[in-house]
């Protein structure tokens, strides 16, 4: 029996901000670059690993806010979710120390200016970048939106974390240029219809959370349908039909309109 991948934990971060030309959501999404291991040339969320520093930082509590009741372990995937985000995007959900208001735009560019990239090359660390200019992550910025783990017999798995959060209005966010190639405010609605017809590669957690996504017709609705539903656990289990065809079935009460969904036939 072939031996299974070990699962390492992730966060991804689903940003959102109202259409101004319709009452829809605008989700920022990412072209990963065709380089990437995983998910090569792929248009998802932003997101990545839960590293050392997380866990670090998840230590100390004086660098985040929100994490009142929350799990040790959870801890860590809302501030790589949060890392991640500032890595992949330039959006910095955190606040000065004694501060409620989130940091404002202007001084997220000079922190992205000066840190960005160097912490993208692991020149510089997270830690470091919140001491040095005095902040505090907005942990209840995240609301948890899915909990996704990818299948054994995969080479490389993930325990994932999905969240939502708020964009600021005044951070408009834009690729790194490194991992992601590309990046765009889109609906659920468009993102999906690209999938459709070829123009973007959507991984199936992504498609099955811009469908669930799309069903608000604004950001405060949608944070607040996340605030009060229950996250069900989803691990694929892969099947083929006997006409060759693939099959993945998922948990029913997850809430993704489904439990079996075709792959096609094989060719």
């Amino acid at each position: 029996m072939a031996d299974v991948a070990a699962v390492r934990p992730a966060s991804t971060v689903l940003l959102l901000r109202d259409s101004a030309a319709a009452r829809e959501i605008e989700v920022f999404m990412m072209v990963r670059h065709h380089q990437i291991e995983f998910n090569s040339g792929a248009l998802v969320f932003p997101g990545g690993s839960v590293d050392k520093g997380d866990r670090e930082i998840a230590g100390m509590p004086e660098l985040y806010s929100g994490g009142d009741g929350v799990a040790a372990e959870a801890l860590g995937f809302r501030i790589a979710g949060l890392r991640e985000t500032f890595e992949e995007s330039g959006i910095l959900l955190a606040r000065p120390r004694r501060s409620d208001a989130l940091i404002d735009a202007a001084a997220v560019r000079e922190i992205e200016a000066a840190h960005r990239l160097a912490l993208c090359e692991g020149k510089t660390s997270f830690l470091e970048v919140l001491e040095t200019h005095g902040l505090v992550l907005a942990l209840d910025a995240l609301i948890p939106y899915a909990h996704w783990i990818t299948p054994e017999g995969m080479p490389k798995r993930f325990d994932t974390w999905f969240f939502l959060a708020a964009a600021p209005p005044d951070q408009l966010g834009a690729h790194d240029g490194r991992e992601s190639t590309d990046s765009v405010w889109v609906s659920p609605r468009e993102a999906l219809a690209g999938g459709e017809d070829g123009r973007f590669k959507l991984p199936f957690p992504t498609t099955r959370n811009l469908i669930r996504l799309g069903k608000q017709p604004a950001v405060a609705e949608a944070l607040a349908a996340a605030r009060d539903m229950d996250v069900v656990t989803v691990m694929p289990v892969m099947t083929r039909t006997a006409d060759g065809g693939r099959q993945l079935r998922i948990p029913p009460e997850a809430g993704y309109d489904g439990e079996v969904f075709e792959f096609g036939a094989a060719g």
